[in-house]
């Protein structure tokens, strides 16, 4: 009984192997980079992308060996782990497009890990520079993500969930977490949300999380992104997940709060006092930004009499020769501002730096001459513009930017009513979001002054860990 199962298994393997080698050729036609290799009188063929494996290692490790071995030496080379023995065709197909080559010999087939990626060195982030802590960033190769967070974490407790996603792409995406500190239930929720994707293909982290929010049509961003393995490693001794996609240089963290996002890798490395005041300052930068400038048009519109007599008159002569009321005037600036930066942002670094001085000073002067915008709303919307700078996280400060033309459309209609009623819907807003059923304003209710204070020292984190 046992010979004939043994026999239909083997004869199982034979039908599912036989015609991997036409199979494969017909899968990758038209294919620039596609070699086929035979040897020995076609008794043992290869198939491999020559731009996804290393040639050095291809030569000495597989095309020598094959041209010099007899075959009975070959069933003896088979033996080492650097074959892998597959059966089915997608196994074939998968290993090429990895960096493998495949070998056909008679009715077996192998692969062979020779992977010769182009990847970019492990630099210094641009977007989360530190004066203090290490200056290594992830780059867009998940194994070189991955022993960046290794070398940090060195516990059997790091667990690692592999997820391929995309129709097409079929792009590895890798759920990172501590047994025992993160929440198994969050881990699977995100899983399930991730192996539900019915997309082509994802070609950037970023792009992931647009697919997972829970609120898409939400100003503000709801996973934490960061470019530092020092950052992913603090967040996960924090309890949190972390996820890594192949080809993308971000890792994305949930659950997330909005506190997270005021949060510099800066803030664990100088003492607590100096970390605490520095985000204080961050949260004022935060009130700034959103405000002031709607306040100046709101007192300009409607609210005279909160402005001191000193300063009245010199309101008074700077918007003398400016036609437009001050709503008009402080849109018009905000867009140019705006416009600015992101003109900055897209030439070329030098170009970019010197277009965002250079243009504001030009533009603003040219404004202030020409009677369109005043001097005090200059000053007040580039205080602004520089508050918005200090928030750390991108993604946030975009968020708060936009935001930030509500409270002034609501204070050119209703005045301080309207920076009050506009900061309401905020909060509400704020109140009712969550991240993979966690709270997005989850820390604010933290329970004592301690808890507090671990969230600015990451010492805390791996001394309570």
């Amino acid at each position: 009984m046992n010979d004939v199962l043994s026999n239909k298994i083997i004869q199982k393997e034979k039908t599912m192997t036989a015609a991997n080698f036409e199979k494969t050729l017909a899968e990758f036609e038209n294919s620039f980079d596609l070699v086929e290799r035979s040897f020995h009188q076609d008794a043992i063929r290869i198939i491999y992308l020559n731009s996804l494996v290393d040639v050095q290692s291809l030569e000495w490790e597989i095309l020598k060996p094959l041209r010099e071995m007899t075959i009975h030496h070959f069933e003896q080379s088979i033996q080492q782990s650097l074959f892998k023995r597959v059966f089915k065709q997608e196994e074939v197909i998968n290993g090429i497009l990895d960096g493998n080559v495949s070998l056909f010999a008679e009715e077996h087939t192998y692969l062979i890990d020779v992977p010769g990626f182009e990847e970019r060195a492990i630099s210094q982030s641009e977007r989360e520079t530190v004066i203090n802590g290490p200056h290594d960033s992830f780059n867009e190769v998940l194994n070189t993500n991955v022993s960046l967070i290794r070398r940090r974490i060195r516990s059997p407790r790091l667990k690692m969930i592999r997820l391929s996603v995309g129709a097409i792409s079929k792009t590895k995406i890798l759920i990172i977490y501590i047994e025992g500190i993160a929440s198994i239930g969050v881990v699977n929720h995100l899983k399930e949300r991730i192996q539900a994707l019915k997309v082509d293909s994802i070609t950037d982290t970023n792009f992931l999380i647009q697919k997972l929010d829970d609120h898409k049509n939400s100003p503000f961003p709801q996973f934490y992104t960061t470019e530092r393995p020092d950052v992913a490693v603090t967040k996960l001794y924090d309890g949190k997940i972390i996820g890594l996609v192949d080809d993308s240089p971000n890792i994305i963290c949930t659950p997330t709060t909005f506190f997270d996002f005021f949060e510099s890798p800066d803030d664990f490395y100088q003492r607590f006092t100096i970390g605490a005041a520095v985000k204080f300052l961050r949260y004022l930068a935060l009130f700034v930004t959103l405000i002031l400038t709607a306040f100046y048009v709101s007192i300009c519109t409607y609210h005279y009499e909160m402005i001191p007599q000193s300063l009245l008159q010199s309101l008074m002569q700077s918007r003398s020769r400016v036609p437009f009321p001050p709503f008009v005037e402080a849109m018009f600036l905000e867009i140019v501002i705006e416009l600015l930066r992101e003109a900055g942002a897209r030439l070329p670094t030098k170009i970019g730096q010197t277009i965002g001085i250079v243009g504001g000073i030009v533009i603003g002067q040219a404004a202030v001459e020409a009677g369109i915008t005043s001097n005090i709303l200059i000053i007040v919307v580039a205080i602004s513009a520089i508050a918005s700078f200090i928030v750390p996280s991108y993604g946030m400060s975009a968020s708060i930017r936009l935001v930030r033309f509500l409270f002034i459309v609501m204070a050119g209609f209703l005045g301080n009513i309207g920076i009050f009623f506009a900061l309401g819907i905020v909060t509400i807003h704020l109140m009712g979001l969550s991240n993979y059923s966690s709270p997005y304003v989850k820390v604010i209710s933290l329970p004592s002054f301690k808890s507090w204070k671990d969230k600015m020292n990451i010492m805390a984190f791996f001394r309570n860990k």
